[in-house]
């Protein structure tokens, strides 16, 4: 069989061979030098040069001459690209001279190896002479440059001398020039004005002729230490003596000149008039410690008298502090304006005025609308119901602002007779606790501070923040307590219950609901108490055919929340559970709120139980239950409490009222037996309580009944 002819390899293009010498150039000339080019204007560049030096190369004997012409400025234009010196041409002769050898266009080598290195030499010559050229061109433009700044010099020397002769006469403060002796060599007419000399008097004084006797040891002293280096700036309130033998108080600064030599030249003193500084300093003062708009002191300045008002309390009779707040001030403000509510505020604080005109107190404005009063009690001081009911005896006369007759009351938070070693800090707080407890009930009310409760608050508190965590860590979890039928007690529902395992301290479901609503945490606890009931009450469904429905109870802030839709219809998605086995229950009064009953109504809409919680069998819950789209009610807790000690005869009555609205009516706290068969006797059907089980958690609930 024939040998088949082989093929000769493929020879690349001559372009592809010089764009990978270009870029191989670009490469290490951007390694060596510093050009102001990006890598690819850099690599574009190289390219363009290239193909001249290769043209060059190619070109014949009688054009070689215009050729080197070409390739010395093309050497010119290699300087030209920025800082390009010796390692640049290094690097160029270096890449070229093997680049140029090995490219296939110049093969074979011995015709083209002379071209090459001619070529090169031609571009070593117009670099070397662009670069001597660059070189001259830098000395000229230094030499020129050094002319100009010496000029340049000599004419601001003038412009400097002329600018501080305007400053010094067009100066409100008075300027010295003053020698290393003490003595004034210059004075502009501020300070002639000051010290009522003539600016031609003034020279040849001693500036320590001027300063009042007792001031002339230290000020020496300090301009010693300017000369000596041991301070830069002398800056003292001082007390000049003027020609007519007053004295003028005044702030002065003094600084040192030095020359060119670094050595000590004049002294230079700025005087400030401090008549007017002292005055504005006052008035800043006062301003930073009194509230702009009524006058009364702040925050700060009250603290800071509290302080001292605690040391010197009579021992007996110790101080009162009164923390007020204005009712409905929110109100005013966003029905007639800011500036409404800012005259109103004026009138309030002169109220407080004449009201505490006869006892020794402060009346300060806090942040807002609060305020507060700091009485040192006397033998004749009012009890502090008698005070707070002058207050709000006063501030119920109406006053007209803008054509409004505005009358206003005040709730108030007092601490009576603090003890002595109390921090400022501390009595703050506690008016401000008994503030919170006031305003908790109805308004203009008032609550003295007492420890007890502040303990008790502030554990409350302390819990109340710590629940976060707690949750996080799985200390808070989720029980079940059995619902069971009054008429035989089997089982036929189950209601979810917050559980905080702290060991011997363990909070239930209305400790733990009560300190989440403190916070807000109540929104997205709840929301996770609802997936895990649902949850479980499904993975019962499947395992062991529980049919029982689910009672999960609100609070007040989760039945007005406006995401709460959302959240049941996500929990009941992901979890699979039907609508119809889930019942919720809002307190009953927070229904007087629109959104409580929007969420209640859509939930109906949605095939969910609802229910009422904390129900009282009065006539408003009654027609709630009857208006509303209501499955069931909970009789609140209280009356069943009252049943059991026979105080409740006529609640029987009252659940065939509700029976009649067609509603079911279930009641928690079912004890014993009796209870349980005297509220089935009043129609009521199920309900829950020790009776019925307790409270367990998941794995110990009998979902068998």
């Amino acid at each position: 069989m024939p040998t088949p002819s082989r093929r000769p390899e493929a020879t690349p293009p001559p372009e592809r061979g010089r764009e990978l010498l270009a870029r191989k150039w670009s490469y290490l000339l951007s390694g060596a030098v510093v050009v102001p080019l990006t890598r690819d204007e850099l690599d574009r560049e190289m390219g363009e040069q290239l193909d001249e030096l290769c043209r060059a190369v190619h070109a014949e004997s009688s054009a070689e001459s215009a050729s080197n012409r070409s390739i010395e400025q093309l050497g010119q234009r290699l300087v030209a690209l920025g800082y390009v010196g010796e390692d640049g041409l290094r690097v160029t002769l270096e890449v070229l001279g093997k680049g140029l050898l090995a490219l296939p266009e110049f093969q074979p080598v011995e015709r083209y190896a002379q071209r090459i290195v001619s070529t090169l030499g031609a571009l070593s010559a117009g670099f070397l002479a662009a670069s001597r050229r660059a070189v001259f061109e830098q000395q000229e433009s230094m030499q020129l440059s050094l002319l100009k700044a010496v000029r340049d010099a000599q004419w601001n020397l003038k412009e400097s001398e002329a600018r501080f002769e305007e400053v010094a006469t067009s100066s409100a403060s008075g300027i010295l020039v003053v020698d290393l002796a003490a003595r004034i060599v210059r004075a502009n007419a501020a300070i002639g004005e000051i010290l009522g000399y003539t600016t031609e008097e003034l020279t040849g004084f001693s500036l320590l002729e001027l300063v009042h006797p007792d001031s002339v040891k230290i000020l020496g002293e300090a301009m010693r230490a300017l000369v000596d280096g041991g301070q830069e700036r002398i800056r003292q309130p001082q007390r000049l003596l003027r020609k007519d033998g007053d004295v003028a108080r005044i702030s002065l600064t003094v600084s040192l000149l030095r020359g060119a030599d670094e050595q000590s030249g004049h002294f230079v003193a700025v005087i400030e008039d401090g008549t007017e500084l002292m005055l504005l300093q006052s008035e800043l003062n006062r301003q930073a410690l009194h509230d702009v708009a009524t006058g009364l002191p702040n925050r700060q300045y009250f603290t800071t008298y509290l302080e001292s008002a605690l040391r010197r309390a009579d021992p007996v009779r110790g101080i009162s502090l009164f923390h007020l707040d204005i009712d409905a001030f929110g109100m005013v403000c966003n029905s007639l304006g800011r500036k409404t509510g800012e005259r109103l505020l004026v009138h309030v604080a002169q109220r407080l005025r004449a009201v505490m005109a006869r006892e020794k107190a402060m009346i300060a404005r806090f942040d807002g609308d609060e305020f507060a009063i700091l009485v040192e009690n006397t033998a004749t001081t009012p009890d502090v119901g008698s005070t707070v009911a002058e207050i709000n005896r006063e501030l119920s006369e109406p006053v007209y602002l803008d054509d409004h007759g505005l009358a206003v009351s005040v709730s108030v938070g007092v601490v009576r007779r603090p003890p002595s070693d109390w921090e400022p800090a501390n009595v703050m707080r506690a008016a401000e606790q008994a503030l919170r407890r006031a305003k908790s009930g109805r308004r203009g009310q008032w609550e003295l501070f007492h420890p007890g409760q502040d303990e008790a608050e502030r554990r409350a508190e302390t819990l109340a923040v710590a629940m976060p965590g707690a949750w996080e860590h799985g200390e808070i979890g989720v029980r079940y307590q059995p619902v069971g039928e009054l008429a035989g007690g089997a089982l036929v529902g189950v209601a979810a219950r917050l559980h905080w395992d702290r060991g011997e301290d363990s909070l239930d479901h209305s400790a733990c609901v009560e300190l989440a609503e403190r916070t807000g945490l109540i929104l997205s606890l709840g929301e996770w108490q609802l997936a895990t009931v649902c949850g479980q009450v499904g993975w019962w469904s499947q395992s062991a055919r529980f049919t029982a429905p689910l009672y999960v109870g609100l609070t007040r802030h989760q039945s007005c929340d406006g995401d709460l839709v959302r959240r049941v219809r996500r929990a009941l998605d992901d979890t699979g559970l039907d609508a119809s086995r889930l019942t919720v229950g809002m307190p009953v009064g927070v229904l007087a709120e629109s959104d409580a009953v929007d969420n209640l109504t859509v939930l109906a809409e949605l095939g969910v139980g609802t229910s009422l919680d904390d129900f009282g069998l009065g006539p408003d819950d009654l027609a709630m239950a009857s208006e509303l789209p209501i499955k069931s009610v909970w009789v609140a807790r209280r009356l069943v409490e009252r049943q059991a000690r026979g105080e409740a005869e006529y609640l029987a009555d009252l659940v065939s009222l509700v029976r009649r609205t067609g509603a079911h009516v279930l009641v928690d706290g079912v004890e014993t037996a009796e209870q349980a068969e005297w509220w089935r006797a009043a129609w009521a059907v199920a309900g829950t309580g020790a009776f019925f089980g307790p409270v367990t958690p998941a794995g110990e609930f009998p979902i068998t009944g």
